[in-house]
């Protein structure tokens, strides 16, 4: 069965209010998801392990064009939501539309965040808003030996004369 791609947030929260209520166990992993490449599907895995609910939230374009310059995404949220909404474990997709997903984390209270290895308790940009709510952070998915940055710096490396 494919996820549910919830934009409502709210819609989300009673949601997972109504799966905490059933003992479920629910994570939350985040990301932009741009140019899918292993490393994601690893994440992915990884964060469905880790509890009974997965919630991937994607970066908003606005917020990726932001932090990585006017030609990036490659691929519009909607797109890149289908295309998580695909993949086995993942349950509900959502998005956000800020640096970090602070507010989100804090209107979805999830057990759990999972991040990829790059992060640590010290660098996560939300670990206030984690230590706030009570959820734990989760180091998931395999060594960060994969970008969709560099995947496109080769692609352009290739078609320079």
């Amino acid at each position: 069965m494919a996820a549910r791609i919830v934009t409502d947030v709210e819609r989300l929260r009673k949601e997972l209010e109504r799966l905490r209520a059933e003992r479920k166990t629910i994570v939350l992993a985040n990301g932009n998801f741009d140019l899918w490449h292993v490393g994601h599907t690893r994440y992915l895995q990884g964060a469905a392990a880790e509890g009974d609910v997965l919630v991937v939230a994607l970066n908003s374009d606005e917020s990726i064009r932001a932090t990585k310059g006017p030609n990036r995404p490659v691929h519009p949220l909607a797109e890149r939501m289908e295309v998580v909404a695909g993949m086995a474990g993942v349950d509900y997709v959502t998005s956000f539309d800020t640096p970090t997903c602070d507010a989100l984390l804090d209107a979805l209270r999830p057990h759990k965040q999972a991040k990829g290895p790059d992060y640590t308790p010290e660098n996560l940009p939300e670990r206030a808003t984690l230590r706030r709510i009570g959820a734990e952070l989760v180091i998931v998915g395999d060594p960060k030996d994969h970008s969709s940055s560099e995947i496109l710096e080769r692609l352009r490396a290739r078609s320079s004369p």
